[in-house]
């Protein structure tokens, strides 16, 4: 019943969580897309800094930027805060249902001895909340008058952090928290820099005072800075698909990379919008994707020291010698009815109980068990390396049976 129960609340949060996400996002897309494409008038008007036409879904629209506030506040204004409240409120449930809620099937790694639940849940709650707090102390110093130097040096601080909790956690898990980690940044950049400074404004014009136009500068900051980190926090929400990213040596290395050029890609776009054409990012960037694909192959598989290489001389590794391995170390999860606690069908559909099934699957075995050594999850069922040797000698023979 407890796994039915977890089952049904990753389903909830992790829907509420893309739905709110798409929501922010969009909005944050569009925004910045607003702000780029604002012109200045034609004909001069009073108080107005730039205006913009646009047609949509069979109508014509009519924005205007104001050079700072309007004299006089609308009946109705349209706050946009609820999406990134909810994006990571969402977000931090899933991350307990996940990974706290039991620590050894996703979060911690065996080879991480000595480690209790509460002092890694500890460790999470640290790096996220001294996260944003290294940031938000960055962008009040005088570093914000040094935009590409903070955003090296905040680059280099995430860097150090996804290193350290690959050490910590499992690939999956160190991946999940950098990008709670950029999450809580974006939302904490919303919750108490963007609006409340949009509130002191408003409140200023209410009381017919005129609105300190520094606190709409120090917003418009963040909300850039929350633009530049949507892809690489939207790659993050993909990564758990892919064991041969997450799951490499150098992950924190390839996570880094694609940081670079997925917010290379978004200063392109921002350029564009704003009129200047630097075409030569985006080829500059598919190079860059194709060459960190190449650099980053996975290593072959180090000869065992206690034997010569399984599979050499002509040795046959056939179905019968690797099924055992699979019976013990893999059809807890991968089997038609698990027997594993929590799960209550194989992940991802996979079973391995028939040679049919392993073969269909071999790919995925390679890359997770063989290559990444990502499964089994935290190593929970003691698979050696040598079993790993057999089992890739068994799939470069052509799986023979």
């Amino acid at each position: 019943m407890e796994g039915y129960i977890l089952d049904w609340f990753n389903l909830f949060f992790r829907w509420f969580h893309l739905i709110t996400g798409a929501a922010w996002i969009g909005t944050s897309f569009y925004f910045n897309w607003l702000n780029h494409n604002i012109r200045s008038p034609e004909t001069p008007k009073d108080g107005i800094k730039g205006e913009l036409f646009a047609v949509h879904g069979g109508a014509f629209y009519q924005v205007l930027k104001y050079d700072g506030a309007p004299k006089v506040l609308p009946k109705t204004l349209h706050w946009f805060k609820w999406e990134a409240y909810f994006t990571w409120i969402t977000g931090i449930c899933l991350l307990t249902v996940v990974y706290y809620w039991d620590t050894k099937i996703y979060l911690l790694q065996s080879t991480v001895g000595g480690l209790q639940p509460w002092q890694a849940i500890a460790i999470s709650v640290g790096f996220i909340t001294a996260s944003w707090l290294v940031y938000d102390l960055m962008c009040r110093s005088p570093l914000h008058k040094q935009p590409m130097f903070l955003a090296i040096l905040g680059l280099i601080l995430l860097t150090i952090a996804s290193f350290a909790l690959t050490r910590i956690y499992q690939p999956r898990a160190a991946f999940m928290h950098v990008g709670v980690i950029i999450g809580t940044i974006m939302a904490a950049n919303v919750f108490f820099v963007i609006i409340p400074n949009q509130r002191i404004m408003v409140d200023a014009m209410i009381a017919g005072q005129p609105p300190d136009i520094s606190k709409g500068a120090a917003g418009a900051m963040r909300s850039l800075h929350n633009n530049y980190l949507t892809l690489p926090v939207l790659f993050i929400m993909l990564s758990n698909h892919y064991p041969t990213v997450f799951g490499h040596h150098l992950n924190w290395a390839i996570l880094a990379g694609l940081s670079v050029i997925s917010m290379g890609v978004r200063h392109y776009f921002n350029l564009k919008h704003n009129g200047e054409h630097k075409v030569w990012i985006l080829p500059v960037a598919a190079v860059a994707m194709v060459a960190l694909a190449l650099v980053s192959k996975p290593r072959p598989a180090e000869p065992l020291a206690t034997s010569r290489p399984i599979g050499a001389h002509g040795a046959r590794v056939t179905f019968q010698q690797i099924q055992p391995i699979l019976q013990v170390r893999c059809l807890s999860c991968h089997a038609a009815k698990p027997s594993f606690p929590g799960f209550l069908a194989p992940p991802q559909g996979i079973m391995l109980e028939r040679y049919e099934q392993a073969r269909a699957v071999h790919a995925k075995i390679k890359s997770s068990t063989v290559d990444s050594q990502y499964m089994p999850l935290g190593n929970l069922t003691k698979i050696t390396p040598e079993e790993r040797a057999l089992l890739g000698a068994w799939i470069q023979q052509g799986m023979p049976q």
